[in-house]
């Protein structure tokens, strides 16, 4: 006892803390090691004898010869070994010191370049004039957030008669048909160089340099493009972090702003009802739930519609973008994500928000649910009423009433500044780590990194659990450090089980030195697929085109080990259009899985951020297709999520902050119905169900015999 109390009393010196710290050991790590060193002296057996001179001096008391503190270098020592970077700690602090970004582009520097910001809203021909400047230069290179805005700058460019190749990370296509580069590229973001010189550089929606996870592709952008001329688009909630960046590079930042081309009403009334929507309606959801639902209700109507959301294809995306715009087609309403945010030209007369809640991931890799932003709001509402299209003015609503007072508030309030810009770690910088840390795993070399790492006030470190999350999944792979820092950063979706599971594989065929060929992926996705047969089949054939994908990225960064780029783009092009099919008869899909069992429905359409807000139209077309049972099952699993969901932000201004408090007053039921989540129908659905659960003492559906016998049982307790 007399020991643990020392040892207690050593923890708590705040002198103790100080030379911890002067050490390396962080609050975090000196919790970590005291644990340990508390636990070695307590349990072992065998402590050494110098230290067991001094523990029994502190216990007996003796002043003279011992006090707590003398303890130290028995506990750093043990701290050493448990967290060797201790003793390179001078040299980890200098490999992860992130705070001069822009010396880490000699070239860059090297050269005096021109920053033109091109500020504006949705529709101001922002970029539209950057594009201008980077047609009629000698050389250019323009670096966009998606693929379909790199497919389209390079469509237009060669169109323009000026050659461009087009660089993606996972296609590259060139102009010339002897494949010598051309003097024009476009490119997603992360994969600009920034080694080769241009005349003209354009960096697209520049606002996302403060993305949580992509932010990074912007920093380097902005501070390491070789160009005369860098031309930057987008928000002007990013022009001054712009120009204070390009003040520590001793560039200035000359600024064009401009207005929006087309007007944009934000009408007084909101569509409650499906009845009456419009042709050029766009109604935009935030979860593939509320897609499915608000499709399928809108073909109960006789209405068809186009369908867009993120895990689409960019080729099925296109088509249903051209089969929306087609004046001679019939399909005049649009359902659709956030995705048409950017990256389409879509030709709609109004944006109605079916909900004004979606599901977000905040800096520290947080899930939260909240309402959009401003910058959200102005981006997908910007969409109506595109300059050059059928439709001169837009305008825009919600499905609920209750929605358009918010959505009012979120529009007129100012785009916060955007404050930090994002950084990551080089692989060349994870490289200098693991020379100092052999023995460390890549996801703990991270983490180190991250836990040294010194920024800057202008910059952040970006959120690297994707990352980590994969170095964990391939952790058991024998695979050198720079093939594993590859395989980490590949892009896909950690939701995606099958997705997730071929990464494995094809990182352990990579570590036994067996090329990935076209007939295992074949054998491996089941190649050929038929047309989906219900929502699942769909999903997962979106799976499948997510692998190929895979394939492909790392085809152009181990071309001996994936060497079937080729056939696997032909065979890409084939399930494109095998997906398509599937979106265009996205109804026939839903009934099918609804009719099917329905945990198998549950399990399709329920996603980490289920947020649906369709239910109240259901009533009115329920006994039209029979989905009413199905959709309660829905909400419920939806209510469920939403229990780990944060509240909504409480910084909205004056009387809003007083909406936000009463959605937290009262039962979860009266919150969800409220807020739109739930109907009285459902509710009503939800107790019978409750009820008949209660009653059978048991979470599964009882017979009606099973319900008369429990009934009986009851009656004679009570006698």
């Amino acid at each position: 006892g007399e020991v643990l109390k020392n040892l207690n009393k050593f923890y708590k010196r705040k002198e103790i803390q100080r030379l911890g710290a002067e050490n390396g050991l962080d609050a975090r790590l000196f919790h970590q090691a005291f644990i340990s060193f508390r636990k070695y002296i307590m349990e072992s057996s065998s402590v050494s004898a110098d230290l067991h001179i001094i523990l029994n001096d502190i216990c007996c008391g003796f002043v003279l010869l011992g006090h707590v503190d003398d303890l130290f270098p028995f506990f750093l020592r043990h701290a050493k070994q448990i967290f060797p970077m201790l003793d390179c700690m001078d040299d980890l602090r200098k490999i992860s010191d992130l705070r001069l970004p822009p010396n880490w582009y000699p070239d860059a520097r090297a050269i005096q370049r021109k920053i033109i910001f091109h500020a504006g809203p949705t529709n101001s021909g922002k970029t539209y004039h950057a594009i201008q400047r980077f047609l009629s230069a000698k050389s250019g290179i323009y670096c966009g957030p998606l693929k379909l805005l790199a497919h389209e700058i390079f469509q237009k460019s060669n169109d323009a008669n000026v050659p461009c190749d087009l660089v993606t990370g996972e296609e590259r296509l060139f102009a010339n048909e002897d494949a010598r580069q051309a003097p024009h590229v476009a490119c997603t973001i992360e994969m600009c160089s920034t080694n080769t010189p241009y005349e003209v550089a354009v960096i697209d929606e520049i606002q996302m340099i403060r993305d949580p996870a992509r932010g990074w592709a912007w920093t380097r952008a902005l501070l390491g493009l070789c160009a005369e001329e860098i031309h930057v688009c987008g928000e002007p909630a990013a022009i001054d972090l712009v120009t204070e960046l390009m003040y520590t590079t001793g560039e200035e930042v000359e600024v064009r702003n401009y207005e929006r081309l087309t007007p944009l009403t934000v009408l007084d009334y909101a569509l409650e009802s499906l009845d009456n929507l419009r042709p050029g309606d766009c109604i935009v959801c935030f979860s593939k739930n509320d897609i499915y639902s608000v499709s399928r209700q809108i073909e109960a109507r006789g209405l068809e519609c186009a369908v867009i959301y993120g895990s689409l294809p960019p080729g099925t995306k296109l088509e249903q973008a051209k089969k929306f715009n087609d004046p001679g087609d019939p399909c005049k309403i649009l359902v659709a994500t956030d995705a048409i945010g950017m990256g389409l030209n879509l030709c709609i007369r109004r944006i109605i928000f079916n909900s004004i809640v979606k599901p977000t991931v905040n800096e520290k890799g947080e899930k939260e649910i909240d309402s959009i932003t401003t910058s959200q709001a102005l981006q997908i509402a910007g969409r109506a009423g595109r300059f050059g299209s059928s439709f001169k003015q837009g305008e825009v609503t919600t499905m609920h009433r209750d929605d358009l007072v918010q959505l009012k508030e979120i529009l007129s309030e100012a785009v916060p500044p955007v404050k930090a810009a994002g950084l990551h770690p080089t692989p060349e910088q994870i490289e200098m780590f693991a020379y100092h840390l052999p023995d460390a795993t890549l996801s703990n070399l991270i983490d180190i990194f991250v836990s040294l790492s010194q920024v800057d006030g202008m910059y952040f470190v970006c959120n690297i659990d994707d990352f980590k999350f994969l170095a964990d999944m391939i952790q058991h792979i024998p695979l050198n450090l720079r093939s594993r820092y590859v395989f980490c950063t590949a892009p896909l979706n950690r939701k995606e089980p099958f997705v997730c599971t071929t990464l494995l594989k094809f990182a352990r065929q990579f570590s036994r030195n067996e090329p990935l060929t076209f007939d295992w992926l074949c054998r491996h996705t089941k190649w050929p697929l038929a047309a989906p047969k219900n929502i699942k089949e769909l999903v997962h054939l979106e799976a499948v085109h997510d692998v190929f994908d895979l394939y492909l990225w790392l085809s152009y960064r181990f071309m001996d080990m994936f060497p079937d780029a080729v056939l696997v783009r032909d065979v890409q092009k084939k399930l494109d259009d095998i997906i398509q099919i599937g979106v265009c008869n996205i109804t026939k899909l839903i009934r099918a899985s609804q009719s099917a069992a329905a945990p198998g429905t549950a399990e399709v359409v329920s996603e980490e951020f289920p947020l649906s807000r369709t239910q109240k139209d259901a009533r009115a077309v329920s006994d039209r297709h029979g989905a009413a049972s199905t959709e309660a099952l829905s909400i419920a699993v939806e209510a469920a999520g939403l229990r780990r969901a944060k509240n909504l932000r409480a910084s909205r201004l004056g009387g809003r902050q007083e909406d936000l408090k009463s959605h937290g007053r009262g039962s979860l039921a009266n919150r969800l119905l409220r807020e739109g989540l739930l109907t009285q129908e459902m509710l009503r659905q939800l107790e019978s169900e409750w009820q008949d659960q209660h009653r059978n003492g048991r979470y599964g559906f009882g017979s009606k015999r099973d319900d008369q016998h429990s009934s009986k049982e009851t009656r004679k307790k009570r006698k």
